[in-house]
């Protein structure tokens, strides 16, 4: 059982940008920073459903259920935001 959770932790959300042993490196020094790692994969998600034909309004509700602390406002900064 505790093998399951160590796997869930290391889960590498950047595998298109780096490899997952570099992402343990990076995580375990806490060079991580979490909030742009959230900010990146609700950006990647959002283009996803797009490529779907989504509205971006429906787009952004679907990632709402993933991220229900975030308001709609906030995830539409996130989406829409400069980079």
């Amino acid at each position: 059982m505790e093998k399951n959770v160590k796997s869930i932790a290391t889960i590498n959300p950047l595998s298109d940008l780096i490899s997952d042993d570099i992402y343990s490196l990076l995580n375990s020094k806490g060079l991580i920073n979490e909030k742009s790692v959230r900010d990146y994969s609700i950006r990647k998600r959002f283009q996803e459903l797009k490529a779907q034909d989504i509205s971006a309004s429906d787009a952004i509700e679907r990632i709402r259920v993933d991220h229900p602390y975030l308001q709609f406002d906030t995830i539409r900064k996130i989406v829409y935001q400069l980079k």
